[in-house]
C-alpha cells in the first residue's frame, strides 16, 4: 500500500496526457499489486488486475458505500464480477451491472436464475501503452447508483459508517 500510494503521489505531479487519459502506473507494478486505489478528477476509483485484463471502476459499492478494495472476483452467469465484502452484491467488471439470484413465482417449477438490475457502478476505461496504464474517466451520461458515493453526502455516509465500524470493534475487542 506505501508503494500506491508513493506512486499516485508521483503521478499527481505529473502532467496528463490530453485526450482525457490518466496516468494510473506501470504496467508491471500494477500487476503485482492486483488491486490499486486511485483519486483521479477528484474521483476514487479500483485498478483491478485479473486474468490478464485491467479493469477501473469507482472504488465504493454502489449499494451502501463499502469498499470493493477487497471483494471477491467470480464469473456469474458468463461474466467476470466482484463481490461487494460488506453485503455480498454482485457488480460485472466491465459493466458495472448489478446482478441478483431470483425466481419467477409464476413459473413451474420456479427456479432461480440470474437477473440484472442494470448499471449500478460507474466503470471507466483501462488502456495500455508502452507498459504504462492509463484511464479515461467514464462520460456515461445521467446518474448512476455509484455516482452518490463520490459526492459530498456520499462521503459523509461513508465516514459515519467506519466511524461506526470502528466502535463496534473497540466493543468486542473490550468484552473479550
Amino acid at each position: 500500500i506505501f508503494l500506491n500510494r508513493l506512486t499516485q503521489e508521483a503521478m499527481e505531479e505529473t502532467e496528463q496526457p490530453a485526450g482525457g487519459l490518466h496516468f494510473i502506473g506501470k504496467k508491471d507494478e500494477l500487476i503485482e499489486a492486483k488491486r490499486s486505489f486511485r483519486t483521479v478528477d477528484g474521483r476514487d476509483i479500483l485498478i483491478i488486475h485479473h486474468q490478464g485484463v485491467f479493469y477501473a471502476m469507482d472504488c465504493y459499492c454502489y449499494h451502501a458505500g463499502g469498499t470493493l478494495e477487497n471483494g471477491d472476483i467470480e464469473e456469474i452467469n458468463g461474466k467476470l464480477c466482484i463481490i461487494c465484502p460488506k453485503h455480498k452484491y454482485k457488480i460485472s467488471l466491465c459493466e458495472g451491472e448489478g446482478l441478483y439470484r431470483g425466481r419467477n413465482p409464476q413459473e413451474e417449477p420456479p427456479v432461480y436464475r440470474w437477473y440484472s438490475k442494470g448499471v449500478k457502478q460507474r466503470t471507466h476505461t483501462v488502456t495500455e501503452t508502452n507498459g504504462e496504464i492509463f484511464v479515461k474517466m467514464s462520460s456515461q451520461p445521467g446518474w448512476i447508483d455509484s455516482d452518490y458515493y463520490q459526492g459530498e453526502k456520499g462521503k459523509i455516509e461513508r465516514a459515519k459508517a467506519e466511524a461506526e465500524k470502528d466502535e463496534t470493534l473497540m466493543m468486542d475487542e473490550e468484552n473479550l
